[in-house]
């Protein structure tokens, strides 16, 4: 039911270091806690992380990432059986633990360009398959914001990711794209790809839009503190709503699912 409304993916990090929310849902009760509340709220999606992606981000190695992820991801599926889960992750191996313990999508910020065999993983279990635009990893990603012209850089590397999913097998009806908000892009970046979603929507897929809270909404609004920045946030959502984007990833489901029940009534009905 792509484009019917605003769908709105909710996110869960189970890491001591993420930007937003570091630490908060680190322990299984937490995290089960505020399952419930996204659910309760409105959510579509959880999207499950257990590997920080902000910039500068130590990486933690597969084995780490499958201990914090597995048992609270077989806890979220056993108490909450019908809520869509997906997994955030930039490894194959994960992945794969991922969909055998009951995550339904995968949504890698490299978009394979980490570790190709994810394509092989997905097309294994069909399954939805976010691709983000990004360049480097953590470390570098705020090192690589030299494009030679932004918007076709991006397109152009979101469609060389698109072939070759498509050749590993991954099905056309299940890819997502996601132009990468923060990702080796500085605040004037960010703000242009807002500026042209509308040729993103031009390459033929869904689009998913990840914002919340990020560093360029606080310099935007000169706010520091990340969950002071929903405001900022929603009025992209907003945006998202009125150019009929499929899904908005964010923070604070409860203040999204409101805006976007208005917008969405404003714009889509």
């Amino acid at each position: 039911d792509w484009g019917r409304k605003t769908s709105i993916m909710g996110i869960l990090n189970l890491t001591p270091d993420s930007f937003s929310d570091g630490g908060d849902f680190f322990d299984l009760n937490n995290a089960l806690i505020q399952v419930e509340k996204f659910i309760n709220y409105g959510v579509d999606v959880i999207d499950i992380g257990a590997q920080s992606t902000r910039p500068g981000a130590e990486e933690v190695g597969s084995d780490i990432e499958i201990q914090r992820l597995i048992p609270i991801l077989r806890e979220v599926r056993k108490r909450f059986p019908e809520i869509i889960i997906s997994v955030d992750t930039f490894n194959s191996d994960v992945a794969f633990k991922a969909l055998l313990n009951g995550a339904n999508w995968i949504n890698d910020v490299t978009g394979g360009r980490r570790d190709e065999e994810i394509y092989s993983v997905v097309s294994k279990f069909d399954c939805p398959f976010v691709i983000t635009h990004s360049k480097g990893n953590s470390q570098s990603m705020n090192n690589l914001t030299s494009y030679e012209n932004l918007i076709k850089d991006i397109i152009d590397s979101l469609r060389i990711l698109i072939e070759r999913a498509l050749s590993k097998g991954v099905n056309m009806n299940k890819i997502i794209l996601d132009p990468g908000l923060g990702f080796a892009k500085n605040t004037s970046q960010n703000i242009l790809v807002l500026k042209n979603l509308e040729k993103f929507k031009k390459l033929g897929y869904p689009l998913l839009i990840g914002a919340s809270r990020k560093r360029f909404i606080g310099e935007v609004l000169n706010i520091s503190n990340p969950k002071d920045r929903d405001i900022g946030s929603m009025a992209i959502t907003c945006l998202c709503s009125q150019l009929n984007i499929e899904i908005v990833r964010v923070h604070n489901v409860e203040l999204n699912y409101q805006i976007i029940k208005m917008a969405d009534t404003i714009f889509r009905e």
